[in-house]
């Protein structure tokens, strides 16, 4: 993105490949660059992994199951915050939507649903789900959509630091938001206590496939630039704990429960006075002139 940085960390690629990545501050943003970063035409290798459970809807491992459970609390939360916005049709886009249950549950519940989905395996899944005689649209990328198509809500769940072209896509992004639409963001913190505290180890730098690593001040920082502004931030309480077992793992060579239980636990509780969560949430609207 800009040439002054400075390096922050080094990074194993523990799903795919085993390779070493470094982690480059950028000091004008608060944010960190994943370098280097892998080609377009090799960055969907880095995904064919059965441990990418956001793809395979996987139940093998006791990390998959937590996983799947955690997951069925998040999507009754997400839908309690999608409805608690005054829209005009109920118009949903969702980036990044994986194998389709945040769609099907929002579908279920009287939302117009649309996705986008890059991988092709985890987009089949979708569209089985969505398929019926009001089956919904998956696309592979955010560019196919008709031109005229406008959303009351965007939202991206861990999608914005796996995206290469950052700053064309929040242009795009906020070209497919009605004026009064509303953005939904959740990107991983580096900043928050386990990050801290797992460094290189840290599950939620999951290089390669994030490229960028966000704080609060990057999120605003690079949203302004495009006349949008951060309403509002909400904790992720779980992501902590899946984060920190994972990061057990990468650290030590297996899950300690315990362990990442105290460890979710300390950065929840710091988190309440320096709101530095594993991961946030934030809302972001169109700046009125």
């Amino acid at each position: 993105m800009i040439p002054e940085t400075t390096h922050y960390l080094t990074c194993k690629d523990y799903t795919v490949s085993d390779k070493d990545f470094d982690l480059l501050y950028h000091s004008s943003l608060d944010m960190l660059e994943t370098f280097p970063q892998p080609k377009a035409e090799e960055l969907s290798g880095y995904y064919e992994s059965d441990d990418y459970i956001s793809h395979t809807d996987s139940k093998k491992s006791g990390i998959d199951k937590l996983y799947q459970f955690v997951k069925k609390i998040a999507l009754a939360s997400k839908l309690e915050l999608l409805n608690s916005f005054k829209t005009a049709d109920k118009n949903l886009l969702d980036v990044g939507c994986g194998t389709g249950d945040f769609l099907l549950t929002c579908k279920n519940n009287g939302w117009k649903v649309t996705g986008v989905e890059p991988n092709a395996k985890a987009k089949i899944i979708a569209e089985n789900k969505l398929a019926g005689e009001f089956a919904s649209e998956i696309y592979s990328e955010i560019h196919h959509l008709k031109n005229d198509l406008q959303f009351d809500v965007i939202t991206l769940w861990h999608v914005l630091e796996h995206v290469p072209n950052l700053d064309n896509y929040i242009a795009t992004l906020k070209s497919r938001l009605k004026p009064e639409g509303i953005l939904i963001v959740a990107v991983p913190n580096f900043k928050s206590y386990d990050a801290n505290y797992y460094k290189q180890f840290w599950a939620a730098y999951d290089v390669p496939r994030h490229l960028w690593h966000f704080s609060k001040k990057s999120i605003r920082l690079l949203f302004e630039k495009y006349e949008m502004s951060v309403v509002k931030i909400l904790p992720m309480w779980f992501d902590s704990f899946y984060v920190s077992l994972l990061s057990e793992k990468y650290k030590n060579g297996k899950g300690n429960f315990l362990k990442a239980f105290y460890i979710s636990l300390i950065s929840n509780i710091k988190a309440i006075t320096t709101k530095e969560h594993s991961s946030l949430i934030y809302l972001l609207k169109n700046v009125k002139n």
